[in-house]
């Protein structure tokens, strides 16, 4: 497969054209620390297509939309376990942990290896990655996952925990609710005594991440 012809300084250049004051100060309430539209930014990452050369290259610039267009055009088998482990130390913003998690961890040989060693970090962004992980697991291969110990550790830590590391928290005990008959009583029960995002703005025709009310609309939906 050719690789792309373009260049770093190119890119970044694209990418600064495209920052827009209104969209960085959406993002900056977020934790996130540029302007770009995430749909612009995807086009051009479509554009440049796969390049793990290059992919590495951008990322070593430590500008954020750089790094979220790595993330797309990287092969998430390129990276050992410890260089994904140091990318996410050295992602700062939400946006890049959660692409870096979703688009080139969960697609790599190390996640399982990675879930585990990120889990119980005292880092609470670290750990919200390990936790992120463990959600997708819950969803899509529980197998040898204790899942009474895992509504333990929600039970206990959840209410406390600093927000990205609840937000992922609250996303495995959902999923744990709507996909695991019998644990979803528990399940249940937990969310309704922490109330936990009870509170949650959400948008008309959208369901709220409150565990009950969303463990309740996936089941009736038969997810």
């Amino acid at each position: 497969m050719a690789m792309s012809t373009e260049s770093v300084p190119d890119i970044l250049g694209e990418l600064k054209g495209l920052d827009d004051p209104k969209m960085r100060a959406v993002n900056e309430r977020h934790g996130d620390d540029h302007g770009v539209n995430l749909t612009k930014l995807r086009a051009v990452a479509k554009r440049i297509k796969t390049d793990p050369d290059l992919a590495v290259a951008l990322w070593d610039t430590g500008n954020s939309p750089a790094r979220l267009v790595a993330l797309l055009i990287c092969r998430p088998r390129q990276f050992s376990d410890d260089e994904l482990d140091a990318m996410l130390r050295d992602a700062r913003i939400p946006k890049v942990r959660d692409w870096l998690v979703n688009y080139v961890v969960a697609k790599s040989p190390h996640k399982e290896a990675l879930r585990e060693r990120w889990f119980g970090d005292a880092n609470p962004a670290i750990a919200a990655s390990g936790w992120a992980l463990t959600a997708l697991r819950v969803r899509k291969g529980p197998e040898g996952l204790d899942l009474n110990a895992l509504l333990d550790q929600i039970e206990s830590h959840m209410q406390a925990a600093p927000a990205d590391l609840q937000w992922e928290m609250n996303n495995t005990l959902a999923y744990i609710g709507i996909h695991h008959e019998h644990h979803r009583a528990r399940a249940l029960a937990i969310g309704e005594e922490l109330e936990v995002l009870k509170d949650y703005p959400t948008p008309p025709n959208c369901t709220s991440p409150y565990a009950p009310i969303w463990i309740n609309a996936m089941v009736g939906r038969g997810a």
